[in-house]
């Protein structure tokens, strides 16, 4: 982890309220694996004061993408940022995907902004020359965002693109017309998402890593703001910034 001023590229709306901001970096980008996440203080002044954690969307050379939506003071400046700006940012952070392991195909399965981590991983995935799956739900087909993305499935609430219903009952669908060899399921989203993709996972014998989220103020281990309970072990609980934010679904209590 290091501390580094990265500089605004470019910022796009890419989807209905949802940002892409690229951004030039050295050391992170050159440091970072897909599943870590960067924690970036968006304004030098003291409101708002707390850093943000933010998955690492993509990297290309020196170039580090950050996706995100506008849910507070924090993200609002951050979508009003121009090139030549510079973030404070502490990085990269956390625990990555597992993805050198005894699997054939990597199913990618993400609800909303849960797909922010997976062109990183889609870009990693090629390298090991894995197949790859991928499904992707929203709550509108003006909230997708599928770029970088390989063989990609589409589910929407409303059904205005894709598949009516939601991004695991896709799935689950998929797997039982299409049989994938040696599958292995990447996933991350809302909570109740990932509980249904675990039970999925625990019902079919198919392995599965999850990305969290968790109200990190640290992103260090510091503050102690990030807990998820483990199913056993010595310790009870286990940290989202620091043994995370990737965890064996089997691992954890999800919710």
């Amino acid at each position: 982890m290091r501390q580094e001023f990265l500089t605004v590229a470019s910022r796009e709306e890419v989807a209905d309220g949802v940002f892409l901001l690229r951004c030039t970096s050295h050391s992170i980008a050159r440091d970072s694996k897909p599943g870590q996440f960067v924690n970036v203080r968006v304004s030098p002044a003291f409101v708002p004061f707390l850093r943000r954690p933010f998955s690492i969307c993509r990297v290309e050379g020196t170039t580090l993408e950050l996706l995100f939506n506008v849910v507070g003071e924090g993200t609002r400046l951050l979508a009003r940022m121009h090139p030549g700006d510079e973030l404070d940012t502490l990085g990269p952070l956390g625990k990555p995907f597992t993805v050198g392991d005894d699997f054939d195909t990597a199913v990618i399965v993400a609800g909303g902004l849960g797909v922010a981590p997976f062109p990183f991983l889609t870009d990693y995935l090629l390298r090991y020359e894995k197949q790859i799956v991928s499904f992707v739900g929203a709550r509108t087909a003006f909230q997708l965002y599928t770029r970088h993305l390989n063989n990609v499935h589409v589910a929407t609430d409303d059904g205005s693109s894709g598949s009516r219903g939601t991004v695991v009952y896709l799935l689950e669908r998929h797997l039982d017309a299409c049989p994938i060899p040696r599958p292995k399921l990447f996933g991350c989203g809302p909570t109740r998402m990932l509980q249904a993709l675990s039970e999925v996972a625990r019902m079919r014998g198919i392995p599965c890593e999850l990305s969290l989220e968790g109200e990190m103020a640290c992103g260090v281990g510091l503050c102690q703001g990030c807990p998820v309970e483990r199913v056993n072990g010595s310790k009870k609980y286990a940290l989202v910034c620091v043994e995370g934010p990737t965890f064996d679904c089997t691992t954890i209590v999800v919710g």
